[in-house]
């Protein structure tokens, strides 16, 4: 068991936690201390970003179907998904949820849910590198999809 792997549990879990306490902390601060006056640039810009995170984490789960998982180990029974979303990027849900998580912080105008939004993104990159391990060590095809595919933007990172 690796440094990392002890820390944040042997499946996992302490990523999902973590994930889960930084989204409740971007939607909840926000309404619990709401700014007074958002331009209407930014909560434009905030909806559409809000509706093509949740288009992609949705298109995204029902494409991984049976494999999908909250935790960074794969399924034993599971199969590598390399299309629709995945053919795109390898952790479509985490872009997903990044740019919902966004688009919820420009929509409300709230710095907090800004800065929490940037510490999502860490731990997604934490996590994701964790997972794609875990992938690399359960799928002998993955490393040929890793060097296709990029992390979360397409032709991008």
């Amino acid at each position: 068991m690796t440094v990392s792997e002890h820390r944040w549990s042997a499946r996992g879990e302490g990523y999902v936690a973590a994930q889960v306490l930084l989204l409740v902390g971007i939607v909840a601060l926000p309404l619990l201390r709401p700014r007074r006056r958002t331009p209407w640039g930014l909560r434009v810009g905030g909806i559409l970003l809000v509706l093509a995170g949740g288009t992609l984490v949705g298109w995204s789960g029902l494409r991984l179907g049976s494999n999908l998982t909250p935790l960074p180990e794969p399924r034993a029974e599971g199969q590598l998904v390399q299309t629709g979303p995945y053919a795109l990027a390898r952790h479509p849900i985490y872009s997903g949820l990044l740019l919902a998580s966004l688009g919820w912080a420009l929509y409300s105008g709230h710095r907090g849910a800004l800065g929490l939004s940037g510490g999502l993104a860490l731990l997604f990159d934490l996590k994701a590198r964790d997972e794609e391990r875990r992938l690399t060590r359960h799928f002998p095809e993955y490393p040929a999809y890793r060097r296709r595919v990029r992390r979360f933007l397409p032709g991008v990172y």
